[in-house]
């Protein structure tokens, strides 16, 4: 049953607020309210004490309103119970029965005046309490009426997640920049005459500041936070896209160094999300957040690769540095606002969901000193970066090659095998979200991270090897691209593999563990490319695949035997 407050008009005013917009302790109840008049304190009669006695100022960074809404109304009233005020203290008395045995349980109306949000707590319930503002001394008497309201579905999403999807969004925006210059290369390389030695110089210069800010940013993000270093690095990367066009018309040389920004720019991304997701996920969700975030980047490609020709051919090779750059500064407002390093720093995340992040033992506090020697010393962070780089190798090797076998071993054409590129990205964001589902449900029903990393990442690992010898013995363009698509496929589930386990086994160095893997990954990457040229010169497309295969198969005996899914570094 609930009560309203009532307040007779003799020597005091209105109930009124002060109008600043007080909250709610979380973990508080609904809300009750209070008064204080003149400095005086509020006593009740069957308890004996002052109210004043059980409150206590609520610090405002750990309180939250928990979205209730709260409506002053004055009505005349007939007095239900006799109140005294005494100068500093009001006595009264009840008047009619609540029909609850000795008052257990009693509740009292929601009060608020001009979005004032106060408590009482009584010697018999234990209420959170905020501070109230001095009241006003004039008027007559009035009831207090608050009322719950249904908080909207925005406001209800976990913020956790939201961080989850500002960071897809980010990496989603990551590849749209990094693709457009592979379709915007052939109009610059025809306008300025550029041979086939310039356009892979050009390619190539990205790499130069990408492998530099690897290791970097991680250590970047695990002492700064990785707010700081993901907001700088879309911004970074955002800027040198735009002036690409500007470059390119300067020269050479000018062209070079932006597409090596760039390359810094997105270098530290990587890092930088593994730091803040390990913050901000439980483990129980870990393989889920990082395969959607992951699979931002293949939709990345896919829309850069899907949109640029059509900017390209209606408004000029600039337009996509443009148009792509341009969506940083949108989604850097976004994060700024929304976005903290951690879950101990964002004033508005519930008491629940702060007890479902926090609730493990891992300390979220930012490092002050990297431990090298600590960390090259474990057995399982060198199963990371080998499996990482054998992983990489034939992952590179597959998009960047498969082009070129497609034409010239299929016989398509180039624009069939523009189309059938996109495929392999779609998979890939497809079975990154399916292979985290899978992942995140074995956990929680009880299988151990050691054993579930494993299985995810054998899947990573031998499914692509399989495919790809089959790869070689197809003629058929059905079968060549049902192949590549089931290659990627189960690629895709390493998001829950190795991708996951730089959390898993150093969570305070997550940053620093992504991006020495990373590192190894980005040189087989560059490596894998140009061995795969030499092969082809002096054999065929089977070595090229068998060299892949053999590098899977030492992977997936590296991680079976080295790796864990425990914590190795504090």
């Amino acid at each position: 049953m609930a009560m309203s407050g009532f307040i007779s008009n003799r020597n005091f005013g209105s109930f009124v607020g002060s109008g600043k917009d007080l909250s709610l302790q979380r973990g508080g109840l609904s809300g009750v309210s209070v008064a204080r008049y003149g400095g005086g304190i509020a006593k009740d009669t069957l308890s004996g004490r002052p109210h004043g006695e059980h409150c206590s100022p609520v610090r405002r960074k750990s309180v939250q309103c928990m979205n209730i809404q709260l409506k002053a109304r004055r009505r005349s009233i007939s007095y239900l119970s006799s109140y005294h005020l005494n100068s500093c203290h009001i006595e009264y008395r009840e008047v009619y029965e609540l029909g609850l045995s000795k008052r257990k349980h009693l509740k009292t109306e929601l009060g608020k005046a001009n979005k004032t949000c106060v408590y009482y707590k009584s010697e018999e319930y234990d209420i959170a309490e905020t501070k109230i503002d001095s009241l006003s001394t004039e008027g007559t008497g009035e009831a207090i009426l608050v009322e719950n309201q249904v908080s909207p579905w925005w406001q209800q999403f976990p913020k956790r997640w939201l961080i989850v999807v500002l960071c897809f969004a980010a990496f989603m925006l990551c590849n749209m920049d990094r693709v457009n210059m592979s379709i915007a290369i052939l109009p610059l390389s025809q306008q300025y005459n550029w041979n086939s030695a310039t356009v892979g110089l050009i390619q190539s210069s990205f790499f130069w500041g990408y492998l530099l800010t690897q290791i970097l940013g991680g250590i970047w993000a695990d002492k700064l936070g990785g707010k700081l270093v993901l907001g700088f690095g879309v911004i970074w990367w955002s800027i040198a896209t735009v002036l690409t066009p500007i470059a390119a018309r300067i020269g050479l040389p000018c062209l070079l160094i932006m597409r090596a920004f760039m390359g810094i720019g997105e270098g530290v991304a990587m890092p930088a999300m593994n730091n803040i997701l390990s913050k901000w996920i439980p483990v129980s969700e870990r393989s889920r957040s990082l395969a959607l975030v992951y699979s931002g980047m293949y939709l990345g490609s896919v829309t850069g690769l899907a949109f640029s020709p059509v900017l390209i051919q209606k408004f000029g090779w600039p337009s996509v540095f443009y148009a792509f750059g341009s969506l940083g500064s949108i989604w850097f407002a976004l994060w700024w606002g929304k976005a903290y390093s951690s879950p101990k720093e964002d004033p508005e995340l519930s008491v629940e969901e702060e007890s479902l992040i926090l609730g493990g033992s891992i300390s979220k506090e930012p490092v002050s000193v990297i431990p090298w020697k600590l960390i090259l010393s474990k057995a399982p962070v060198w199963a990371l970066i080998i499996s990482h780089f054998c992983h990489n190798w034939g992952t590179f090797i597959l998009l960047t090659w498969m082009p070129t076998y497609y034409n010239q071993v299929l016989k398509f054409n180039l624009t069939e095998s523009g189309l059938l590129c996109v495929l392999p990205w779609l998979t890939m964001a497809v079975f990154a979200n399916i292979g985290g589902w899978i992942a995140d449900t074995l956990v929680s029903k009880g299988l151990s991270i050691t054993t579930v990393r494993k299985i995810m990442q054998s899947i990573g690992f031998l499914g692509p090897a399989f495919f790809l010898t089959q790869l070689s013995k197809v003629r058929t363009p059905a079968l060549a691209v049902l192949c590549m698509a089931c290659s990627q496929g189960s690629d895709a589930f390493s998001q829950s593999g190795l991708y996951s386990n730089h959390q898993d086994i150093g969570p305070r160095y997550a940053g620093v563990l992504l991006g020495l893997s990373n590192t190894a990954g980005v040189l087989a990457g560059v490596f894998g490319t140009a061995a795969t040229g030499y092969i082809l010169q002096r054999g065929s497309w089977d070595d090229v695949f068998k060299v892949a295969v053999a590098l899977y198969i030492i992977g997936t005996l590296v991680w079976n035997i080295f790796s864990t899914g425990e914590r190795v570094l504090d």
